[in-house]
Formats: C-alpha cells, structure tokens, sequence
C-alpha cells in the first residue's frame, strides 16, 4: 500500500504591521484643514479611504476647534501659509500619546493603500516591534527648495532646511520625547525651526519613508523604467487644481478625477435623501 505524503504545512499568516492599533481600533489619521482648502480636504479624505484595506478613522484638525478648546493660542505669523502650519503638531496630543498615527496635508492625493505605507515604514518580522517603538516619527526626508516666490493662491512660499518633511508624518505618539515635546503649550509657542525641523529628536529617532508616498508635484520625477518611483501619494504642495492657478498642474488630472467621483456620490446620495422625504411626506399625508 502507498502512503501519499502528508501536504506542506500551510505557510504562516503575514505578521502584521507593529504600527497598526489593537484588532477592532481603526488606525487614525489626522488632515490638516483650511476652510479655503474645503474641497482639497474632501478629496483627500475620500482617497485615503477607498483604497483602504484596513479600517481608518480620518478627521480633520480644525484651528477654530482648538482654539475654542484652549489647546492652541499663537498668533498667526506672515508665514503660515494654512491655518494647520503649527497644529500639526498637535497629532500626538489629539491621539491621546497612545500608538501610531499619521498627519497630512490636505493637499495629498492618494493612489495607495495606508497599510502599505506603514509596513514601508517598519517591515513586519523579527525586531519589527523594538523598532516601532524606538522611532519617534517616519517621513519622507525631502531635499526640496522651491523656486517660485508664491505658492497656492498667492501665498508666500518660504524656504527653510528640512521643508516638507513636516507635510507627511507618522508619530508613534506615545514615544516620551514626543510626550514631552508636543504639548499644546510647547505647540503654541515654539519656533517654526524647532517644530518643522524635528529638533526635539535625534536624528536617528526619525525614520525614513520612499519618497513615494509624499510625491512633490514639481519635484519629484517618474522613471517609466522604474516601477519603485511611480507615486503612491501625490503632494500638490504649491497648490491644486481646486487653485485655477494651478488647474493644469501636474497630475491635475487624476485630482479631477477623485473630485468627481465624490461629487457624483455626494448628487446621489442627496437623490436618495430627497426621495425619502418625499416617501415619508406620503406616509404623512396618508395618515
């Protein structure tokens, strides 16, 4: 009699990702707002969310909210180009220090699932939670100087070492030196230098992200005959095409796109909603 050999094991489950939350807790991503930005941040919104395989809790971060709060009280500089140029920073506070979390702009378009950006960051396996733990934030660590004065609908552009590094960030927002370096307190009286530049950390507390998921429209190039720089996440950061100066920008395109998708959702779901008054208004008038 033949004995068929017992099959292979079946291969283990992937490890998750050591930045994701506890099973059943969305991870939480918090976009910077600007009321002049409204649709910017909308679109931003809705590309995080549909090529999303894990659960995501996105808001915005509202300088009106916080200074209502009493958790930000600066005075707005010539230089902050948005109204979250230093509530940013306040991620961590707004996570309660507790796990990972990211900030962005509201200018991002993405074209990729956050679940591949966080296993970028710190790749599942041996040693991958002693990591997570020891960085303090992870970024894509720009060298970019812009060459226009101006930037979005006419706001002064500003060059300072490390730009952009800020617009894009993972905070593992129970690391002590971020504990103890972003309070609201810190946030509304520190330098711009300090908080852009990450000077409350070593540099080898920051990580590195592919440049990729913070794609600088202008900037950054594709290789056609490298797959690695395609963009997974577009920064319109002189400004979008929801500016009509920069209607025809780069990738312009595919932000038109999203912007449509989402007005098409937002005329059906009004559709449905309108129907179902007119229902309940029968019903009403029936009884």
């Amino acid at each position: 009699m033949t004995v068929s050999p017992a099959p292979p094991p079946a291969p283990a489950p992937p490890l998750p990702s050591p930045l994701l939350p506890p099973a059943g807790e969305p991870f939480r991503v918090f976009v910077g707002y600007d009321p002049r930005e409204h649709e910017a941040y909308e679109v931003c919104r809705r590309s995080l969310l549909r090529h999303a395989t894990i659960p995501l809790d996105v808001r915005p971060i509202r300088q009106p909210d916080l200074r209502a709060a009493g958790l930000y009280w600066r005075a707005r500089g010539p230089t902050e180009s948005t109204e979250f140029s230093f509530t940013r920073f306040l991620t961590p506070y707004l996570a309660g220090y507790r796990g990972w979390a990211l900030f962005v702009d509201c200018d991002f378009l993405y074209l990729a699932d956050v679940a591949d950006l966080l296993a970028a960051v710190v790749p599942p396996g041996a040693g991958a939670a002693a990591e997570a733990d020891r960085l303090a934030v992870a970024c894509v660590k720009h060298e970019y100087k812009p060459a226009e004065a101006t930037k979005m609908d006419g706001a002064i552009q500003t060059t300072y070492p490390r730009k952009n590094w800020s617009s894009m960030v993972l905070y593992n927002c129970a690391h002590p030196k971020n504990v103890a370096a972003l309070t609201p307190d810190a946030v509304s009286t520190q330098t711009g230098a300090f908080l852009h530049r990450f000077s409350w950390l070593d540099d080898d507390e920051i990580g590195e992200v592919p440049f990729v998921w913070n794609f600088l429209v202008g900037h950054n190039r594709v290789d056609p005959a490298d797959p690695a720089t395609r963009p997974r996440a577009i920064h319109y950061t002189c400004g979008g095409p929801w500016f009509e100066r920069y209607r025809d920008c780069e990738f312009a395109d595919l932000w038109i796109k999203e912007a449509e998708m989402l007005k098409a959702e937002k005329e059906k779901l009004k559709l449905l909603e309108d129907n179902n008054g007119e229902e309940e208004d029968k019903i009403k008038e029936g009884n």
